[in-house]
């Protein structure tokens, strides 16, 4: 038999075995200290068809608005929109391949402050916590616009040290990179509520792409440039 258990802290809930009834320990994701209910203390969760109306009275009124959660998945038609910005993206950069728009280091800029937000964004789509509401509007779009700022000022450091730097010496290019990976992540994470791993991704997922407009627009890889 197992018992269902609510973290306080991060409201996450699991369950674990009965032989903890009574007992108190760790949540194994915010570490708060969580009370195992004992056997006797158990409540029943009933099925969601009991309360899907919000229950009604002796009368069969409707007693309560029941408040669902509202789980926001990956529609075709976001996918598809995401698809399609990334094919313009990608073409715009291979056509620039003959413009040589993207020599310019202020167009360049320009080019990052732009398509920065939007791969934010795409990557918290997939990479966000199911565990907890997704941000929206106002708030998503501040919390996008910090990340996405934090990205761009560690794409401004690599820039600057990026000129004393080897392409043939491998280890610097790990001491600068190692860092900026981890400050990535950790902007991703307090930022978006991403878990580190899923952080990590968010930031590699936004600096592989970067880096791989820039060469398809022509520029070459960020460390034969």
């Amino acid at each position: 038999m197992s018992i269902l258990v609510v973290c306080p802290g991060c409201k996450k809930s699991f369950q674990v075995h009965d032989k903890f009834a009574g007992k108190s320990g760790p949540c194994p994701k915010c570490k708060a200290t969580i009370r195992v209910p004992a056997k006797a203390e158990e409540v029943k969760v009933h099925g969601g068809e009991d309360f899907a109306t919000g229950g009604r009275s002796v009368e069969g009124k409707l007693v309560l608005k029941p408040i669902g959660r509202t789980q926001v998945q990956i529609r075709p038609l976001v996918a598809g929109a995401f698809a399609a910005a990334a094919a313009v993206v990608v073409g715009l950069a291979w056509a620039d391949r003959w413009v040589g728009l993207l020599q310019s280091l202020p167009l360049r800029a320009l080019g990052l402050l732009v398509i920065s937000p939007v791969l934010v964004l795409a990557a918290y789509t997939f990479l966000r916590d199911d565990e907890l509401e997704p941000y929206r509007g106002r708030e998503l779009y501040l919390r996008i616009a910090a990340c996405a700022a934090v990205y761009l000022i560690l794409w401004a450091g690599l820039g600057y040290v990026r000129p004393y730097l080897s392409p043939d010496e491998i280890w610097q290019w790990v001491i600068v990179v190692a860092p900026l990976e981890g400050i990535g992540t950790m902007a991703a994470c307090l930022a978006l509520d991403l878990e580190p791993g899923n952080g990590c991704c968010h930031y590699t997922f936004y600096l592989l792409t970067t880096v791989l407009l820039g060469w398809i627009g022509g520029l070459g890889w960020v460390w034969a440039i």
